[in-house]
């Protein structure tokens, strides 16, 4: 039988234009192709970022050098869950403490409206985006993403004075926050510690073999516990012969002062504290 114009070719004739990338959206620029993006977070937490990259053409590489998982110390926050509307201030510094803190909370009480009528603020855009998968109401979201911008807009309210607040934190949190809300303000502040950051071994990890090996383009920092973590594994991470040697970039300021403090030259911050910003500042450098 003789072949007709309505059967399809045995061969594909396919232009590498149109091979696009899984999450790519037409119109898309796909400014990060033939790119080597290395990713620093918890291996849980990295699929958002990875997703951005590879829609815009990256190949990325993760590098798990942080492992985020519930507390053990939950002497406070058991005492929290018993009455968790008291309070008239409930503050969220990181997405994971929302993601932890409300597991707890529906284990305890079954009902987010337990919290009763607490006003809520966040630390960063994605933070407050997390709250509000729980559509739950963010009051107060400064827009610089650092605990002291966010102590500044709280003390703006006048809504302080024995105001009853609870910080919802990891074990790396700093005590900034909470000093300045009970000097200044002469709030009653709890901290409940909901999550641990704990630094990842990746000696001998496959990940590990293949930055050493390969390098990356760049580096991705998404908070100090990675630079720190990256900084304690130098010589595990330490970059073989004809390797790419990554630019670091950062996700905002805290992140840039650990890079500093651990001596790693900066090459770009996010504008501001999102994956989003990330990654558009890092497509913009690698491309200049």
């Amino acid at each position: 039988m003789s072949k007709t114009s309505a059967e399809p070719s045995a061969h594909l004739d396919l232009d590498w234009q149109e091979v696009r990338p899984m999450g790519y959206v037409v119109g898309m620029s796909l400014d990060l192709a033939n790119k080597r993006i290395c990713v620093t977070r918890a291996r849980t937490q990295s699929g958002g970022l990875a997703s951005l990259l590879e829609s815009r053409g990256a190949e990325v590489v993760e590098l798990p050098l942080i492992e985020v998982v519930p507390t053990k110390n939950r002497k406070v926050l058991e005492e929290v869950l018993e009455q968790p509307g008291v309070y008239d201030w409930i503050i969220f510094t990181s997405a994971n403490g929302v993601r932890h803190f409300f597991a707890d909370l529906v284990a305890k009480c079954e009902d987010l409206r337990a919290i009763g009528f607490a006003r809520i603020a966040c630390v960063g855009k994605a933070t407050a985006d997390a709250v509000r998968k729980h559509r739950l109401r963010v009051d107060l979201l400064p827009e610089e993403s650092n605990a002291e911008s966010l102590a500044v807009a709280l003390l703006e309210t006048k809504s302080l004075d024995s105001a009853r607040v609870l910080i919802v934190a990891g074990n790396r949190n700093r005590d900034t926050l909470s000093r300045t809300l009970e000097e200044e303000g002469h709030a009653i502040v709890d901290i409940a510690e909901v999550y641990e950051t704990k630094l990842a071994d990746l000696a001998g990890a496959a990940e590990a073999v293949d930055f050493r090996t390969n390098g990356a383009d760049a580096i991705l920092f998404t908070s100090a516990s990675t630079v720190e973590a990256f900084a304690e594994q130098a010589s595990t991470l330490q970059l073989e012969k004809g390797a790419r040697f990554p630019k670091a970039f950062s996700i905002g300021p805290m992140t840039s002062e650990a890079l500093a403090g651990a001596g790693i030259p900066l090459q770009a911050e996010a504008p501001e504290a999102s994956l989003e910003a990330l990654v558009d500042v890092v497509a913009t450098h690698l491309n200049s």
